[in-house]
């Protein structure tokens, strides 16, 4: 039997969170989701540092990262993130509302997986956020933890 792995959220704003979570439990996903407020708790969280350093060994399915936040940037995140062996395969779905070409061209260079950019409308966001976490936490295999070292 697959085991659940947990989903990452990587995002400062309140309401964008909540939305996230109730669109992740309409789904009836299992998974259990970690949130992390801005970059820099995002980077404390996958190096086991600080408040999280005694937090199991286990990497999220996938990372659902916004761009534009405090401390450290979605975009910064994703470069250290896939600069380090360990935590490179970690497949990254950036949800954001940026729709400036620089930011999906940066996002794309530095190695995201995906890059969703957050409907306006609430069932809209609903049905992406439903979707994004039901492929990657659920359906999508990902590596052998084995080929990963």
């Amino acid at each position: 039997m697959k085991t659940l792995r947990r989903i990452m959220l990587v995002e400062d704003n309140l309401n964008d969170i909540d939305l996230t979570l109730a669109a992740l439990e309409e789904h009836h996903l299992a998974n259990e989701i970690v949130v992390a407020r801005d970059g820099a708790e995002a980077l404390d969280y996958l190096h086991r540092r600080g408040k999280f350093a005694d937090r199991g060994d286990e990497v999220p399915a996938v990372i659902l990262l916004d761009i534009k936040m405090p401390k450290v940037s979605g975009l910064e995140v994703l470069r250290q993130m896939k600069a380090d062996s360990t935590l490179r395969h970690i497949p990254v779905v950036m949800l954001t509302s940026s729709r400036e070409e620089p930011d999906l061209a940066a996002s794309y260079k530095l190695g995201a997986n995906a890059y969703v950019v957050k409907p306006v409308d609430f069932q809209q966001f609903v049905d992406a956020v439903k979707q994004v976490g039901g492929f990657w936490a659920v359906i999508n295999e990902p590596p052998p933890h084995n080929s990963l070292k």
